[in-house]
């Protein structure tokens, strides 16, 4: 079972992609679930999502707190709490940020296994396709590309499903945008 812990702030779509995440593995015949975990959070306050994903019926509902992969969509909550807390050793992490990893996450790069800390400037790609700050849809992406667990095109499909129209493509190249990213590096390119 693959155990995806989400981290963001209220309004840049948290919950939403980790529906989104389920939805996109259950486009490929995996059972997948999600769920948010907050309380009476307001724009800009932490929020944390959860989504799991596995060939069989997946029974357990409980927070995640040993993860498998960890996406951060707001890198100012690395240093207001934990979003690491206690990540698989040979789990993966996608931060959205336009630096490198090893300049966002040193400790964490020298932690996991080569290849599974990476960082993708999701917010510009939103901003330049969305027009808006949500970058949900390409951290997906960056997800997908990183693991192989799940397809761009189940990413680009569960967006274009809830969204139908214009804001589900803008969402399906913001998605394309950060698969290409992340693969450039998986292949030895750089952040650049």
């Amino acid at each position: 079972m693959l155990q995806i812990r989400l981290h963001g702030r209220g309004g840049q779509g948290v919950v939403t992609a980790a529906e989104m995440l389920s939805l996109s593995a259950f486009l490929e015949g995996h059972f997948a679930q999600a769920f948010p975990s907050f309380g009476s959070e307001r724009t800009g306050a932490p929020v944390v999502a959860y989504a799991r994903i596995d060939d069989k019926e997946i029974r357990t509902h409980e927070p995640i707190l040993e993860p498998n992969a960890v996406v951060v969509q707001d890198k100012t909550l690395l240093t207001a709490i934990d979003v690491f807390s206690g990540i698989d050793p040979n789990g993966y992490a996608i931060i959205n940020s336009a630096e490198p990893a090893e300049q966002v996450v040193p400790e964490l790069v020298a932690k996991l296994p080569q290849g599974h800390v990476l960082t993708v400037p999701a917010t510009d790609f939103a901003m330049q396709k969305i027009g808006r700050p949500l970058p949900g849809a390409p951290m997906l992406a960056a997800l997908a590309a990183a693991t192989g667990v799940f397809k761009l095109e189940s990413v680009q499909k569960s967006f274009q499903t809830r969204y139908p129209g214009k804001v589900g493509d803008a969402n399906a190249d913001t998605a394309a945008l950060a698969y290409d990213y992340i693969m450039n590096i998986k292949n030895g390119g750089n952040n650049a």
